[in-house]
């Protein structure tokens, strides 16, 4: 798997957003809400570099099936804190075609929040069907497959400490070693 963006790339980035946020919110408290499951290796990584009082809150979000193609959005917000009234922060793994950043965000809009900035990790460069775009992004990538450091194929790769694109040659690696069942 070719590796796109390294381990140390990838924490250089969220030290620079970390630094940015701080200056921008300062210390007055803020409500995080990350879009599962993609975007919790970030989430957890940009925590710990935030000194201000945060809120943690999940939603969940999902449009792929199994493969590499974006299907219908499905969301879930019932595990959700109260955000009404509170300075927020929507947190997502990539921004690609932009209908889970504009859906979510729509969402959360609806919930009357102080204020809504959108962050992602990785902004797929040549994608956007939406308008919407996010107020903060770590990376700009090409427009190529990828996974790792909380973004997954088919439930794995997660893991990875780094984002490697999935090349075609992976991509059949992957299914001789985890046949459909």
């Amino acid at each position: 798997m070719k590796i796109l963006l390294t381990e140390q790339e990838l924490q250089l980035g969220i030290e620079r957003l970390a630094k940015q946020i701080s200056l921008e919110y300062g210390e007055r408290p803020i409500t995080i809400v990350a879009i599962m499951t993609g975007s919790l290796v970030l989430l957890a990584d940009l925590i710990r570099r935030l000194e201000m009082p945060i809120r943690v809150s999940l939603i969940q979000a999902s449009s792929y099936r199994g493969g590499t193609e974006s299907g219908n959005l499905d969301v879930n917000d019932s595990t959700m804190l109260d955000i009404q009234g509170r300075d927020c922060l929507l947190v997502d793994d990539i921004f690609d075609t932009g209908k889970t950043l504009t859906r979510v965000t729509e969402r959360l809009k609806s919930l009357r929040p102080a204020s809504l900035k959108s962050i992602v990790l990785l902004y797929k460069e040549g994608r956007q069907e939406f308008p919407l775009e996010p107020d903060y992004f770590i990376f700009k990538i090409p427009d190529e497959f990828v996974v790792g450091y909380g973004l997954d194929y088919q439930d794995l790769y997660r893991n990875l400490p780094y984002v490697g694109v999935m090349e075609q040659v992976d991509l059949d690696a992957h299914h001789l070693a985890h046949p459909p069942a």
